[in-house]
């Protein structure tokens, strides 16, 4: 008779311990890069617009001609640079807009400046600036009112990314 009642309390047992309420776990996608892919991810993302070394873009700068590099230039060009530009640009991969990096192998010095300082009509007239907004999704590069000396600043601080 106690086995009887042991085996009824036992299978009594599993059986409410079974019809309890089950959480489900929710299982999350998730996906981490290793460095190597991250890195690879970063430097294999190539910009469908093209690179146009002829294109001067418009606005007030007709010539830059980049001599040796001016450290002074390149200092206040960096601080102007984290000043005015990070909020968009990063130096070494795409964020709201290009990376900086090698920007005069895609762009002329003419053409960096004139976006530089007239962003509003190169973005409307200019077909690289043009296709710029088009592979940034609408977003419009904003008017930092930079007198040409600032701008030459950080055209010479981006020569050294």
């Amino acid at each position: 008779m106690k086995k009887l009642l042991l085996t009824i309390a036992l299978g009594t047992a599993v059986v409410l311990a079974g019809c309890g309420e089950k959480k489900e776990e929710k299982k999350k996608f998730s996906y981490e890069r290793t460095k190597t892919e991250a890195k690879a991810a970063k430097t294999t993302a190539t910009s469908q617009v093209p690179v146009d070394m002829e294109n001067k873009g418009i606005g007030p700068i007709k010539e830059v001609v980049f001599g040796d590099i001016d450290q002074a230039m390149v200092s206040r060009g960096e601080e102007a640079f984290k000043t005015k530009c990070t909020a968009c640009h990063k130096t070494d991969q795409k964020f709201i807009g290009p990376a900086m990096t090698g920007i005069y192998d895609r762009r002329s010095p003419e053409w960096v400046m004139n976006m530089i300082l007239n962003p509003a009509q190169m973005q409307k007239e200019d077909p690289i600036a043009q296709a710029l907004v088009e592979e940034y999704k609408g977003t419009l590069m904003l008017d930092q009112n930079l007198t040409e000396d600032e701008a030459r600043d950080i055209a010479e601080f981006l020569r050294t990314l």
